[in-house]
Parts: structure tokens; sequence; C-alpha cells
């Protein structure tokens, strides 16, 4: 069942959001080659060229608000960078599809089209998803499939965008730690992530920053 959030709850989400991107202001001061933190993982040490992904939730007033960025360490190759750039710019498509009257799958055409545009796949086992009182909530979001499938986009809908796109194959390996996820093949992959409300006439991106 998808929640429609009221006004009220939407600003709770716009808090629990502020310190979300407080906290991002913290990691990026952190992160820079020879850095050792929990923040980033318990055992690495970060080396140039790396380019690292960190997923942040935060619950404020019993919502939940979600992002994720990743982070280039000191100079990264041409490639790399050019990820990271095609990865980003499916996210901000899949935004501009989620408006009220498109359907769900309109979101996931978006972002899927701008990745295989640029040659790169997009991770089919992870997905982004509704958000509230809960981090994980209906519906799932996709960043696959053909437009105009899926339940009608509404004003109060709030939903966790987040493109997964990998270099080479789509397909992921999960660890026995049930937390760390890499690519199959072992080509870099980047991921770039959103919290957002859809309104009446448009949508706010909570996890932006004001």
């Amino acid at each position: 069942m998808i929640i429609l959030k009221t006004e009220r709850e939407i600003d709770l989400m716009r808090k629990s959001a502020d310190i979300l991107i407080e906290t991002f202001k913290i990691v990026d001061s952190l992160v820079e080659p020879g850095i050792r933190t929990e923040v980033i993982d318990r055992s690495r040490t970060l080396e140039v060229g790396q380019i690292v992904g960190i997923d942040i939730g935060v619950e404020l007033n019993k919502y939940f608000s979600d992002a994720a960025k990743t982070y280039a360490v000191g100079e990264i190759s041409a490639e790399k960078k050019r990820l990271m750039e095609v990865t980003e710019a499916s996210l901000e498509n899949g935004i501009r599809a989620a408006i009220a009257g498109n359907r769900l799958s309109d979101i996931s055409y978006a972002v899927q089209s701008v990745v295989e545009e640029a040659g790169y796949s997009v991770v089919r086992e992870l997905v982004g998803h509704g958000i509230g009182r809960d981090l994980h909530e209906d519906p799932q979001v996709p960043n696959y499939g053909k437009p105009g499938h899926g339940p009608r986009l509404k004003a109060g809908m709030v939903l966790a965008i987040e493109p997964m796109v990998n270099m080479g194959d789509y397909e992921v390996v999960f660890e026995d730690d049930n937390w760390t996820v890499r690519t199959a093949d072992g080509s870099p992959s980047a991921h770039f992530e959103h919290t957002i409300a859809i309104t009446e006439d448009g949508n706010e991106i909570l996890t932006l920053g004001r």
C-alpha cells in the first residue's frame, strides 16, 4: 500500500533531511586518500583513484529521509568520472519524471534511458522505494522498465530514487556479511540518491538542501 503523506508529515521529513544534509557535509570533509573511517568501511584505507558510495538514512520524529553519494578519492580516471556524471544525470532525469499524473515506471524508464544511452547498465536487484515512517515503504522504484506502467503518481507520495549504475554488466554479487554488494564482473559502479516529495505542481527534493 502506497501511503500519501500530509504536508505536516512532509515537513517532518524535511527536518529529517536537514540532518542528513549536515551529515553529508561531515563526510564531504573526511573523504580523502589515506583515511580509514567507519563512516566508509571498518577496514579499508582509501586510495587515490577509487570511487566509493555512501548511503545514509536518517530518522527524526519517526520519519525517515534517505540519500546516497559517490565520492571520488583524489584524482580518478576519466572513465570513472564519466560514470559518476552519467549516474547523477540519470537521477536528475528520473526526478524530472516524478510528477503527479505520470506512472511509476516513467521514473524507471527515465533513469534507464540515460544510463544505457551512455553504454552502461542499471543494477536490477537493488531499487528505490517509498519512504516515510519506515525507511523502505511501498512502492518499489526500479531503475529500469517500460514507460506508462505501474501506479499513477500523486501529490503526497514520497520516494527515494536511487540509480545504481555499473560500467560493465548489471549483475551484482552479495557478500556473506549481508551488507557488501559488488559487481559480478569487477567493473566500477556508482550510486546517487535523493528523497523527493511529489507535489501538485511538480516535486521537491527534500535531501538537496535549502
